[in-house]
């Protein structure tokens, strides 16, 4: 009777062995300690805001997600999507309104310049299908760099090309050299280089702060040292379940000229990938830089963590391990800077959060554009 004990435990155990040594099994293995890994990560406070992840569409249909100011552009990908266009190019369209909206002073035509007075701006696009993108930085005279942006990736065998270089691979494929200083955008920009210091040549007249153009500004963005960036991300996942995305900005307000920031950086400011997800940032693009968060993002998705969680898990990895010395952290020791991401997984579930509360993000489906309130990881103080 021990004896036949014995037998059955051992054949037990062989068949427990040849359950594991399937490829199946050690898939779903894998699988399970990754999701425990990247779930220990998230905080117990922020587990109960993870439910609150926009659901995935009834059947197949397509899903888009884009930062606040990405209303209007959500709308015109979204119908483009309806149209049956390519999903990156209903991307690029969709960016493309701010893009082309003196009125919006953080991308392309009229985009706020740098220091100097020169609109650079960065652009960058990914394809989950085939796994290419190309990017631009530090680009001129180009109202679209989205689009030159699509170019590098369909017209080169490289990725990210800058400066005088990208400038003159737009001039090659037909983009005139435009002026993006906007009169509106120059006002701004010489009221802030007029109050810069008292120990220049430079003065700020007494009218400054009361013309219509300034005056807006700074009830938008503040004054002082404040200085905010200003980027539009859209990520779609299409009916058939194709992923893409696209980033495009004019980087941070009055930045050195030459600063390139996460936007057009594959996997810092976007990063999709078929199967999986696609995920985009905005905020302060260094931070970002330094964790590479769209891409992890994306790897949270890949765990099987839900859209929102895996924002909140590469938000939470920004604000332990970057910037630690005192200007970037307030006295409770947390980030005095934001960062916003926002993904789409590969259900066609979105998701956007903030570090800080008080943000949005935009999402759209066969049923219509929404605007909803971002996830984050620290509540304001009132």
């Amino acid at each position: 009777m021990q004896a036949f004990g014995s037998r059955t435990r051992r054949a037990a155990l062989r068949e427990r062995d040849a359950m594991t040594d399937s490829p199946l099994s050690r898939r779903q293995l894998l699988g399970t300690a990754a999701l425990a890994g990247a779930a220990a990560l998230l905080p117990r406070d922020l587990a109960a805001q993870a439910a609150t992840t926009a659901p995935a569409p009834a059947g197949p249909g397509f899903a888009i997600v884009t930062s606040a100011n990405g209303l209007e552009a959500a709308k015109v990908a979204r119908q483009a999507l309806i149209q049956g266009k390519d999903p990156l190019d209903a991307a690029i369209s969709g960016v493309n309104v701010a893009e082309l909206d003196p009125d919006d002073v953080t991308v392309g035509y009229g985009g706020i310049p740098n220091e100097d007075g020169i609109v650079e701006l960065d652009a960058a696009v990914m394809d989950g299908r085939t796994m290419r993108a190309g990017a631009v930085a530090a680009l001129t005279g180009v109202k679209t760099p989205s689009k030159v942006a699509r170019l590098v990736m369909d017209r080169t065998d490289r990725v990210f090309l800058v400066g005088e270089g990208a400038r003159r691979f737009a001039t090659a494929h037909g983009f005139p050299d435009e002026n993006l200083l906007t009169e509106k955008s120059r006002k701004i920009w010489l009221y802030w280089k007029n109050r810069l210091s008292d120990l220049d040549d430079w003065i700020e007249a007494a009218r400054d702060a009361e013309d219509p153009d300034v005056k807006r500004f700074l009830e938008k963005y503040g004054s002082g040292i404040f200085r905010p960036q200003g980027t539009i991300h859209l990520s779609i996942r299409s009916a058939k379940g194709d992923l893409v995305g696209v980033t495009t900005t004019s980087g941070l307000f009055f930045k050195i000229p030459g600063r390139v920031g996460d936007s057009p950086v594959i996997g810092a400011g976007l990063y999709s990938e078929n199967g999986v997800g696609s995920a985009g940032s905005t905020g302060r693009g260094e931070a970002n830089l330094l964790t590479c968060g769209s891409h992890s993002v994306v790897e949270y998705l890949r765990a099987g963590l839900a859209p929102e969680e895996a924002c909140l898990n590469a938000l939470k990895r920004i604000a332990e391990k970057t910037h630690l010395v005192p200007r970037h952290r307030d006295p409770k020791g947390r980030p005095t800077f934001n960062v916003h991401f926002y993904s789409v997984d590969t259900a066609g579930r979105t998701a956007g959060a903030s570090i800080w509360s008080g943000s949005k993000y935009v999402t759209g489906d066969a049923e219509g554009v929404r605007v909803l309130d971002s996830a984050y990881l620290y509540k304001r103080d009132s």
